[in-house]
């Protein structure tokens, strides 16, 4: 039963327009607000409420919750060289890349030239292994960042693996996700198999894109449509942390508001002193890769004018079809959007407008 409480009908009339102008849109959308869910929709053809399906690099954002409880429990230092847990990592003058440099896109390690295979992310120390061989592709610490598409769920991974001797998938389903009944998976079970629904995407001939550019390489091009990664079981099976998750818009919602807010009795997981760590703004400018704007934090995506999701304080990531999760301390919310197809123009349509609606609506509460 889908549900938008009084005080954010707004945001249902809104969606409910959004699916009377296209009979072919479908999606999700949860949100909590101080913990309680205050909004859980569905509608479209091609969603359900107990449907999951890939949410692409918002994988990125779920596996920095779990890997800021590394920072809070001190075995992790985002000041302290990769090198530091990650020796070999220090070849070709990398020695001095810092873990919240590494994490924020700014060290020049998109890719491999000739790319990875895909079934290469389910092997992630071997791909650990190529990229901490690499050369940076501009020099560390110079003030430029790029979005390193498929290679920062790696480093995420790696960090852990080195640190704690365990998988970051373990962590967060130890202690997010299995704690929090969240339905968002980073390494769907057999068991959720039923309930997944394939990714739906246009087919349409892409214009050319060097392999061998370094936005070619951040997108892995020549192994082919990213967007079909999360329909592939072997990939959606291991999880990779880069942007194999697979969810729902409420399981979203739920991880994200459980790391700042109270949710069904359980205190928030992560303390006010990590999110500023984690949160903290890191570079904010002309992304190398894209060629547009961009902003992160440590690993985290942070609010600016082309993707205006939240306050100053929000914190959170989008994917590749335009799915997007985030939390807000300052509003209290814990946002997911999940769409069924890929939406043209990515996170920057609809739910930058879902979210415009939600911000209005608590300010109305106040």
């Amino acid at each position: 039963m889908t549900f938008a409480t009084a005080e954010f009908a707004s945001v249902r009339t809104l969606f409910d327009s959004m699916l009377d102008a296209d009979p072919t849109y479908s999606a999700q959308l949860a949100v909590y607000h101080d913990g309680v869910k205050v909004v859980d929709l569905v509608g479209g053809p091609d969603s359900s409420a107990d449907s999951l399906t890939g949410v692409f690099s918002c994988s990125k954002g779920v596996a920095a919750l779990a890997f800021s409880l590394l920072v809070q429990d001190g075995l992790m230092d985002v000041d302290a060289p990769v090198a530091s847990y990650w020796p070999e990592f220090a070849r070709h003058g990398k020695g001095g890349v810092l873990v919240r440099e590494l994490l924020s896109h700014q060290a020049g390690l998109v890719g491999v030239q000739g790319g990875f295979a895909m079934e290469d992310y389910n092997d992630l120390p071997a791909v650990a292994d190529r990229l901490a061989c690499m050369a940076p592709l501009w020099r560390p610490g110079s003030g430029t960042f790029g979005y390193h598409a498929l290679t920062m769920g790696v480093f995420l991974e790696e960090l852990c693996r080195r640190a704690t001797g365990e998988r970051l998938q373990d962590v967060y389903n130890r202690r997010i996700r299995e704690p929090y009944a969240a339905d968002m998976f980073l390494g769907l079970p057999e068991s959720e198999e039923p309930r997944f629904r394939p990714v739906r995407y246009a087919d349409e001939p892409a214009g050319f894109l060097d392999p061998h550019s370094i936005a070619g390489m951040s997108g892995n091009v020549q192994a082919g449509n990213l967007l079909a990664l999360p329909n592939l079981r072997s990939v959606r099976a291991a999880g990779s942390c880069s942007g194999a998750g697979v969810g729902s818009a409420d399981g979203l919602a739920r991880v994200y508001a459980g790391a700042i807010t109270s949710v069904d009795g359980r205190p928030a997981y992560l303390s006010p002193e990590t999110i500023g760590v984690m949160a903290q703004e890191q570079v904010w400018g002309l992304d190398r890769v894209f060629c547009d704007t961009g902003a992160f934090a440590v690993t985290f995506m942070k609010p600016h004018p082309r993707m205006d999701f939240g306050s100053a304080s929000a914190f959170g990531h989008d994917g590749a079809n335009a799915a997007l999760g985030f939390a807000d301390p300052l509003y209290g919310v814990g946002f997911g959007y999940v769409p069924a197809w890929n939406e043209e123009g990515g996170t920057a349509g609809r739910a930058m407008q879902l979210s415009a609606a939600v911000r209005r609506a608590v300010l109305a509460l106040r």
